[in-house]
């Protein structure tokens, strides 16, 4: 067969194996999971984060936690990236579950509710697309695939923080998923415009630089348009996909210069601002990781699937070293391209001094994609019963246990993983519940957070009215200050376009900001055993002189924990070995004894 008759068949057959030792391919129905009950799984687990897992990132409690409760409720924190000054977060972004939010308020008037009920519509956001791309992968490529990705995306820990979390990151990876499926399924013809469509708005809305994941799949066009001679017809698609995001984009522009009361691009400002900042300003002055972070990260999150992930090039490779070039060359270019995405966003993210696990995100579903064709080209192997072959001599029985303690041993890492991540930071979201108690809060009196700002889960956790402040610890960086509240100047909600006092992109701590400890009637802080207390930061826990405590909830201490209860939930049983057991602080809210009458 020619290379432009090659190109032809596989553009008019409308499916591609990938990763497969021979015609491993069947009918779309064999063995296939119906994908409804696909969603089902996705959803239930989804469900339990929303509920369930801990804010992993104070960026999503600041940078759009807080801005989302400004619409809603008319006050909250802001970050210096919400200044009209610098402009670098999307009002569109934060609209979207503005609205939400306020369909919440329709079934219950609890700002809890209504943080709850965002969550949840994210976890329902992704399940869809998790189910959509588990339906393309199980039909296009293999339903034994389709059935590990599924395996890998609901027992992973990095999926269950991720999948609803309220963070342009997460979002980026629902729409990843559903670019994936459109360039994947050659059904009916090329979704080419599609699949720029769903990456583009994932960039636009969400984070700009996971757009660079549509790379290898842009790359396939131009190889195939040029095997082909449909260059014209890619041109087309490409041009189609390129009109919707432009729309998208204009639609964004629109937004924010409504808040902002200027004309401003979000996305090139974060590019900008994250590669052209120069000295002093950038990504780096909020801290850096080694080059191994993302390794280390994944292999927490992913454990065995991680592996897996890395080991499907080589695989690929020594299985046509192996079995020669049984394949087209056109259908081992989409074998490739399948899986360079998670190399390629690994090798680049790696390269940057800052790093953050929420970067990893939108490649999560690379990831598990990876990890399935690695365990299909083994099970492949193991499972041949070919009678000159090394495995037909080993009893199935053997073959099977083998495989199967494999994957009970990846689902377990994954979920102890996940259980003691709840268990131990769960306390951030508990604590506050006791200020919603009758007869405690009073809207006057806001809280207090001193060096535990960065677990504050957001405004919604405190009764209508109530502020949050910030009293001065030893961290000397840039608070969030607060979205101005004044009635004035044309339009709605003045606080996205008034300039706020005190704010700089370089991270300068400012003075303002802080609020004196001696009129907090709460406060809320932690104590661990051996803690040292500072000038700044007194031991406000074991002060009993001074304050009371209204609710406390344990916190894993990490400095006392062995390392496999920092990694994995671990019983409290007494007959256990000190090293396997987890030991635990205290978070607390307290009252001043002073105020509390």
């Amino acid at each position: 067969m020619s290379t432009v008759q090659e190109g032809n068949s596989l553009r008019r057959s409308g499916v591609v194996t990938a990763a497969n030792p021979g015609t491993l391919r069947k009918s779309a129905d064999q063995h296939m999971i119906d994908p409804i009950t696909a969603f089902y799984a996705f959803f239930a687990v989804n469900l339990l984060a929303a509920a369930y897992a801990p804010i992993q990132d104070c960026d999503e409690v600041f940078n759009y936690w807080e801005p989302t409760h400004y619409l809603n409720h008319g006050y909250g924190l802001q970050t210096w990236e919400y200044s009209p000054e610098y402009s670098i977060r999307s009002w569109l972004y934060i609209v979207i579950h503005a609205v939400i939010g306020k369909t919440a308020s329709l079934f219950s008037r609890s700002k809890t509710f209504e943080f709850y009920f965002i969550r949840s519509v994210l976890a329902f956001a992704c399940a869809l697309c998790e189910s959509r791309l588990f339906a393309t992968i199980s039909r296009t490529l293999n339903p034994r695939i389709g059935i590990i990705f599924m395996i890998a995306m609901v027992t992973s820990s990095g999926m269950f923080h991720a999948s609803a979390a309220y963070l342009p990151s997460s979002f980026s990876m629902y729409t990843t998923m559903l670019g994936m499926s459109a360039f994947m399924d050659w059904s009916g013809g090329p979704r080419t415009a599609q699949g720029i469509m769903w990456f583009g708005i994932g960039g636009i809305i969400g984070w700009p630089f996971a757009t660079a994941l549509i790379l290898p799949f842009i790359a396939e066009e131009f190889i195939l348009a040029s095997l082909t001679r449909e260059g014209i017809e890619v041109c087309r698609r490409f041009l189609d996909g390129t009109v919707r995001s432009l729309l998208v984009l204009a639609l964004q522009v629109a937004i924010d210069t409504f808040f902002y009361h200027k004309v401003v691009i979000v996305p090139w400002r974060i590019v900008s601002y994250n590669v052209f900042a120069g000295s002093g300003r950038g990504p780096n002055i909020f801290g850096t990781e080694p080059w191994d972070f993302y390794i280390r990260n994944l292999l927490l999150n992913f454990n065995i699937w991680f592996l897996l992930a890395m080991a499907a090039a080589p695989l690929l490779a020594l299985q046509r070293l192996i079995r020669g070039p049984t394949r087209t060359k056109a259908t081992l270019l989409r074998s490739v391209i399948f899986i360079l995405p998670f190399y390629m966003w690994l090798v680049v993210f790696s390269a940057q001094a800052h790093k953050e696990e929420r970067f990893m995100y939108p490649a999560y579903p690379f990831l598990a994609l990876n990890a399935a064709i690695t365990l299909h080209i083994v099970l492949s192997f193991i499972g041949s019963s070919d009678p000159q072959g090394l495995m037909s001599k080993i009893p199935a029985k053997i073959r099977l246990a083998f495989v199967s303690v494999f994957v009970i041993l990846a689902i377990d890492a994954g979920v102890l993983r996940t259980i003691g991540l709840v268990t131990a930071y769960r306390a951030p979201l508990q604590v506050y519940d006791a200020l919603r108690q009758p007869g405690i809060a009073k809207a006057e009196r806001p809280v207090c957070i001193g060096k535990e700002w960065y677990r504050f889960p957001s405004s919604y956790h405190l009764p209508n009215g109530m502020r949050a402040k910030f009293v001065k610890s030893d961290f000397d960086g840039l608070l969030p200050g607060e979205f101005n509240e004044a009635q004035i100047g044309f339009g709605f909600f003045s606080g996205t376009w008034l300039v706020p006092p005190g704010m700089n992109d370089q991270n300068m701590p400012d003075p303002g900001k802080f609020f004196n400890v001696d009129y907090c009637m709460f406060l809320v802080d932690s104590y661990f055993a051996g803690s040292q207390a500072s000038a700044l930061e007194p031991l406000y826990v074991v002060d009993r002189k001074n304050w009371e405590e209204l609710q406390c909830h344990s916190f894993l201490d990490t400095s006392q924990t062995s390392v496999i209860g920092r990694l994995f939930w671990t019983p409290d049983w007494d007959f256990l070995p000190t090293r396997f057991r987890r030991r635990w602080g205290r978070h607390c809210l307290l009252r001043k004894r002073s105020l509390a009458h």
